[in-house]
């Protein structure tokens, strides 16, 4: 792959970054359905992803990394959804964990997180709880002073990779105000096994319990601003993205090949009509989310709203795509073997990301009313 191939400014190294990754995900995707049928973290790929500088890539540089545009970074998360979601989630968590700590931090730990993160240390978000629903900033778990900093006893769910991370971005209340601090995982915290989910499989984002753990002074960092690098805002959208591109191949591929009275599968009009429309609302969720990058790489304050509106549009449209792809295939697409029906399961998870669709849709629907959050 070249740079003129890309829609967007590439610089060399952003250059050689995605094309190692477009290599992987070759491999990535042949393994993927082994993975999910295992539930099993794809650490193999995780490690290859490090080794080609993909972490590095996506630290900014005003903190030790190459610094991704926000037009590359969500290339290189639809691609590798598109092979593996699995992967690409734990991959994004990772990376929004490891660039926030190190953002956070930059002034009280002198990079220490950054210098982790680049020496390929694992790292995972708690910052959900199960009290909070889709607010994950804003904790309702307060952390209490003691010697050192103060002590978390409470739970966070869905942390993606956590089994194998090193290091969790973690938050509580402390004096009514949400606060951030890195965790080294210790006997105070545990796993929940609690992960036995219809998609997205191969995350194994299990529950943590905290149990008096210590949130350590020096380990706290500043809240989130607008000009840090929003991995996960970004990513989410390109996550979903990535599961529909492949869950339309799938859709073409069985219907190019299955043949119903003497002519194959695509000939059917009905088939033509829903392929239109799926592939139409596709393009638009890409477009949108492009435009939202474009937003973001150029500093301009619609572009985390638009990222919003992106995940929303690009959760529905997966889910859209996977649909009609079970629809065409039939009891052929129902069968197990078949990736189809995985198609189908990993784009329902991502509608139940933080935030989910219906939160998504009521912030949208009060902006466009003009109705005020609080009334």
């Amino acid at each position: 792959m070249t740079t003129a191939e890309f829609s967007f400014p590439v610089r060399e190294a952003e250059r050689k970054v995605l094309d190692r990754v477009a290599e992987l995900a070759e491999g990535f995707r042949a393994a993927a359905a082994e993975y999910d049928e295992r539930a099993e973290i794809a650490v193999g790929h995780l490690t290859a992803l490090h080794d080609a500088d993909v972490d590095r890539a996506v630290l900014p540089e005003r903190v030790g990394g190459i610094g991704l545009s926000y037009a590359a970074f969500g290339h290189l998360v639809r691609v590798l959804a598109k092979a593996d979601p699995s992967t690409a989630t734990i991959w994004t968590m990772h990376a929004g964990a490891g660039v926030a700590l190190a953002e956070f931090t930059a002034d009280t730990l002198g990079g220490f997180f950054a210098e982790e993160f680049l020496a390929g240390k694992r790292f995972a978000n708690a910052l959900s709880e199960p009290a909070s629903g889709n607010r994950f900033l804003n904790p309702q778990q307060d952390a209490v002073p003691v010697a050192g900093g103060w002590s978390l006893t409470g739970a966070k769910r869905f942390v993606s990779g956590c089994e194998i991370a090193e290091y969790l971005l973690v938050n509580a209340r402390v004096d009514g105000a949400p606060a951030f601090f890195g965790v080294m995982p210790d006997e105070t915290v545990s796993t929940i096994p609690i992960w036995d989910t219809l998609g997205l499989r191969a995350t194994r984002s299990q529950l943590l319990s905290f149990d008096h753990t210590l949130l350590r002074a020096e380990y706290r960092g500043r809240a989130p601003g607008f000009g840090d690098f929003a991995v996960i805002p970004a990513g989410l959208p390109a996550i979903s993205l990535g599961i529909a591109d492949a869950a339309l191949d799938a859709l073409i591929e069985h219907a190019r090949s299955r043949v119903i009275l003497g002519k194959p599968l695509a000939h059917q009009q009905w088939v033509q009509y829903e392929v239109a429309d799926v592939q139409t609302k596709l393009a638009a969720a890409h477009a949108l989310y492009e435009r939202a990058l474009w937003e973001a790489d150029h500093g301009v304050p619609s572009f985390f709203p638009n990222l919003s509106r992106a995940k929303y549009l690009a959760n529905k449209i997966a889910v859209e795509v996977a649909q009609l792809g079970v629809r065409v295939g039939g009891a052929s697409g129902y069968l197990k073997q078949s990736p189809i029906q995985r198609h189908l399961r990993d784009a329902e998870a991502g509608q139940l990301m933080a935030y989910s669709t219906e939160v998504i849709a009521g912030e949208i629907g009060r902006a466009v009313l003009g109705v005020a959050e609080d009334e």
